[in-house]
């Protein structure tokens, strides 16, 4: 099974390999070097690794968090806004549209990182959870998670430990086939919305 499944990631990697392609000549053009972006995340059992993401934001964005520290929308230790005035004049589109997350296939390879899962928190961030909330650490990480599906933006920081947790407790084959259709419809409605 786990050789089936490399086997299927490996081969949507190469598929969506020209679309990588195209996406890192855009960030290239539009807002120069670096095209991804890195940072070191906390996956199972604790253990953290570095996740790869097209790069969304204007060079130094991490320096900038405290300028806009009025701004965030989420509450707990973690920081988001919705239209994050950071990002570049394509990189709200690819944050919005999911596309940034694409190259965490690379991290599948890897072993970090499986398709479905609890969305990985900076390691500066995961050191503020609570004991229960850590249960979420006993399988690996995702691109993503029913935390997301379900409207992320609506939910608070307490909602999204407990949704991961329970994740977690009942993640089964049948589970994340369920999930891969609703992340179907989900892309092509974010998609619509970002399009039109």
């Amino acid at each position: 099974m786990h050789f089936l499944y490399s086997t299927l990631i490996f081969l949507l990697f190469i598929f969506v390999s020209p679309l990588l392609i195209i996406i890192s000549i855009c960030i290239f053009v539009l807002s120069g070097y670096p095209v991804f972006y890195t940072q070191k995340r906390i996956g199972r059992n604790g253990k953290s690794f570095t996740m790869y993401k097209f790069r969304t934001m204007i060079q130094g964005a991490e320096k900038l968090q405290c300028k806009y520290k009025q701004q965030n929308e989420a509450d707990g230790p973690v920081f988001k806004i919705h239209d994050d005035p950071r990002f570049t004049s394509i990189g709200k589109f690819l944050c919005h549209t999911g596309l940034d997350e694409l190259p965490q296939l690379w991290n599948i390879l890897r072993g970090d990182m499986a398709f479905f899962g609890p969305r990985p928190l900076p390691t500066y961030e995961a050191k503020h959870l609570l004991s229960w909330q850590k249960k979420r650490q006993c399988i690996k990480p995702g691109i993503i998670s029913p935390w997301v599906l379900d409207g992320y933006h609506t939910h608070t920081f307490i909602d999204w430990m407990r949704s991961d947790c329970v994740y977690a407790q009942k993640k089964n084959f049948g589970y994340d086939v369920r999930l891969f259709f609703r992340s179907l419809i989900f892309m092509v409605r974010l998609l619509f919305q970002e399009v039109f």
